[in-house]
């Protein structure tokens, strides 16, 4: 357990879960070192650069408690949180209502029977979920993780068309589940030792920044998709771990005309962009795009594992049909988790987070812009609602300026195809005082680092 005297943060006046960065030892201290240290002996070291190394201690710290935007290591530093979870504490951690939902559930029903008994927290999850879906009477399938929702989603389609093959972007990550990672465009060294066992039906187009990348993005797509044999269309309506890019408003559109023609069912991932992150309840709603299927994830739990494939009845029906197939698990539809996720989606809704997350976002992405100007290294800030970008001119700065924040209290993840975009997810309720002590933060930083 982690040692019971680690000095309690200062009180700075700002409510619990909404204060700014204390940094009391340069991260990492000495605390959270020698719990790294046992990290190393005993985690498979697909986390280390090779079998054997030391993690990099500049870009290790040890999570000790956190609530709301804070997260406390072992040596009592205070950070704001702006990767959140990888978009996950979508009210932040130990939220109210989460809490509370997973402390009344913990008394009755920890799960059902997979698939075979359901909990009454399960079935309400699922009246929830269906309703986020912008037609009425759709079914769904809960499933894990983003990538068990990915996958399911591909199952639901080849058992709709018949057809094997797959359309995907460069540039998306969808999960590394043998399903998905054979649609990942995000990195090939995630597919390549893992290629023999993988889907060869699978076609990649470019995925659009910008106007100027439209027409090659959909000429690709309606290559790939005349040969005939493609049944599924994986997309994310904003572009995540590639760089938090927001695509030309007629991309999404576009592309599912082209699915539509073509017999495919359009896929939207909307584990990282759903439930308001982006703006709106769902990233594809902004377009008027209503995918044939939904994948949702990341803080539809509230920060315990759940997700879910969602379609209309017809195309859900192909299971049914199919006699003997299934796709589930021991803790499918497990009851904490369905009890924080509706928590969770009625959070949202009543806090207006969507709606709240556009405004701020923009706000805070013009801040970011004035601030950064000319600042060295600087390319750009990406991104829409509270999924934000900072582009920097290479994966070098970009981990520099991660390490550099860290020891300012902000905690931060990279993305892009080099790593070269900061990547800020924070918790929708963020305070906009936090965000603006982070553009001056990141300000701060680019400066320091060009004068090392």
């Amino acid at each position: 357990m982690p040692p019971s005297t680690i000095p309690p943060p200062m009180e700075t006046g700002a409510s619990p879960g909404a204060e700014p960065p204390l940094i009391r030892l340069v991260p990492p201290g000495p605390m959270s070192r020698d719990w790294l240290s046992r990290l190393q002996r005993t985690e498979c070291p697909i986390c280390f650069a090779t079998p054997g190394d030391e993690p990099e201690p500049e870009l290790s710290i040890v999570y000790s408690a956190a609530h709301g935007c804070n997260v406390i290591d072992l040596d009592g530093n205070r950070y704001v949180d702006l990767a959140a979870g990888f978009g996950a504490f979508l009210l932040g951690h130990l939220a109210q209502r989460p809490s509370r939902a997973l402390d009344q559930q913990s008394h009755r029903l920890w799960a059902g029977l997979g698939d075979l008994y359901p909990s009454d927290a399960k079935i309400a999850m699922l009246e929830l979920v269906a309703g986020l879906y912008p037609k009425p009477g759709a079914r769904v399938l809960l499933c894990q993780s983003g990538s068990d929702a990915i996958t399911a989603a591909l199952k639901t389609a080849v058992l709709n068309t018949g057809r094997p093959g797959i359309l995907a972007f460069r540039g998306a990550y969808h999960g590394l589940g043998y399903g998905p990672l054979a649609a990942c465009g995000y990195k090939s060294s995630f597919r390549d030792p893992f290629l023999a066992q993988l889907n060869p039906h699978v076609a990649f187009a470019p995925y659009p920044a910008d106007q100027k990348e439209l027409s090659a993005s959909l000429d690709a797509a309606r290559s790939a998709l005349a040969a005939g044999s493609i049944g599924a269309v994986v997309v994310e309506p904003v572009l995540g771990r590639g760089g938090c890019v927001d695509p030309p408003a007629s991309f999404l559109p576009l592309v599912a005309e082209l699915a539509e023609e073509a017999g495919a069912l359009l896929i939207a991932d909307e584990i990282w962009t759903g439930l308001g992150r982006c703006g709106a309840m769902l990233a594809c709603s902004r377009v008027g795009v209503v995918p044939d299927i939904l994948c949702l994830g990341k803080g539809l739990g509230g920060g315990l594992p759940i997700s879910a494939c969602v379609a209309p009845d017809n195309i859900m029906q192909a299971w049914k049909r199919t006699v003997g197939v299934v796709h589930t698990s021991t803790f499918q539809g497990n009851a904490l988790a369905c009890s924080t996720g509706a928590a969770v989606i009625e959070a949202v809704r009543a806090g207006n987070l969507a709606e709240r997350a556009d405004e701020v976002g923009r706000d805070f992405m013009d801040r970011l812009r004035d601030a950064l100007h000319g600042a060295p290294g600087f390319r750009k800030v990406t991104g829409t609602g509270l999924m934000v970008g900072i582009a920097l001119q290479s994966g070098a700065l970009g981990a520099a300026a991660c390490r550099n924040l860290l020891g300012r209290g902000y905690i931060v993840v990279t993305g892009g195809a080099q790593g070269e975009v900061l990547t800020i997810t924070p918790p929708l309720t963020i305070g906009e005082d936090l965000l603006e002590g982070f553009v001056q933060a990141m300000a701060d930083s680019l400066e320091a680092l060009a004068r090392a």
